[in-house]
């Protein structure tokens, strides 16, 4: 098991300039397996490091480390604003995914306009998609009410854990999202594993990302904030280039780590004590009696 002293170690280290696994090794003082398997823990848990394996398959491939967190300085001037309206939105009305789509490469991007929130078109269906991660799938969601209308997405879900996909959420967690929070962890029970790790975060954005491959991005257009239109109606944008899924990746790293664990907010709800409305409604007319009677 990796140590926080370890982790921060390795961190500092490759924060500096891109390293090799065997130069982690070397500072370790350990050998290339135990590194390389650290490494891979802090990228799965962290996203603050990435790597890149050159030369594949031969006997000279050589992996390097390298720094992977968000860096104002590196983004152009409008992935600089773009990236503020999604750090200071809290409602999926406050940022438009298609200030992104509309400079992402023709043949490396699609978009459909769908009357119907979970579509069964392949090309943009959740369920289809998450099903071909490998390694990691990043969700962006907003109180988990995906599960409501998709409940096979737990079996889903749970296949990938079995697989030693690694799944992390950011959404929001409170009263009316808890059960769902709890049903999804509740399959890390099942599977033997911190599968899934859901933290507590308020931000606009209704996406998921897979692996490094692919990232669907749903728009919700309501009536209330679109006059033109008389129904709710999504859009949803499916991006394939890499320089800008490597972009959202760090947005949901940068988020991830300044939220609050799911579990956290879990047992603090536990407490908040359950009133029946006439309890409440005796409350207030004690509190009026009382003050009528201190008046007379």
């Amino acid at each position: 098991m990796i140590t926080k002293e370890t982790t921060d170690k390795i961190i500092d280290f490759i924060r500096q300039k891109p390293r090799t696994v065997q130069e982690i090794a070397h500072l370790l003082q350990k050998n290339w397996r135990t590194a390389d398997r650290y490494v891979d823990i802090i990228t799965t848990e962290t996203g603050l490091i990435s790597t890149r394996t050159f030369r594949e398959g031969t006997r000279g491939a050589l992996k390097v480390v390298f720094w992977n967190a968000l860096d104002h300085a590196q983004g152009s001037a409008y992935q600089e604003r773009l990236l503020q309206k999604i750090l200071n939105g809290r409602h999926k009305e406050d940022f438009s995914p298609f200030d992104i789509y509309q400079f992402i490469p023709p043949k490396k991007r699609e978009a459909y306009i769908e009357k119907n929130e979970y579509p069964t078109n392949k090309n943009i269906n959740n369920r289809i998609l998450v099903k071909k991660a490998q390694q990691q799938v990043l969700y962006l969601s907003g109180n988990l009410s995906w599960l409501d209308k998709q409940p096979e997405m737990i079996h889903v879900l749970e296949e990938l854990s079995k697989k030693k996909v690694s799944i992390k959420i950011l959404t929001r967690v409170d009263v009316t999202s808890q059960e769902k929070a709890k049903q999804l962890l509740a399959i890390n029970k099942r599977t033997g594993w911190d599968a899934i790790q859901i933290r507590h975060c308020e931000q606009p954005l209704r996406a998921m990302i897979v692996d490094e491959n692919v990232t669907s991005i749903k728009e919700v257009m309501t009536p209330q904030h679109h006059r033109e239109l008389e129904k709710n109606t999504f859009i949803f944008y499916r991006i394939e280039d890499e320089h800008w899924i490597s972009w959202l990746q760090k947005i949901f790293w940068h988020l991830w780590g300044q939220s609050v664990d799911a579990t956290t907010r879990i047992e603090a709800i536990k407490t908040i004590k359950e009133t029946k409305i006439t309890e409440i409604l005796k409350l207030n007319f004690s509190k009026k009696h009382q003050a009528n009677h201190d008046g007379s």
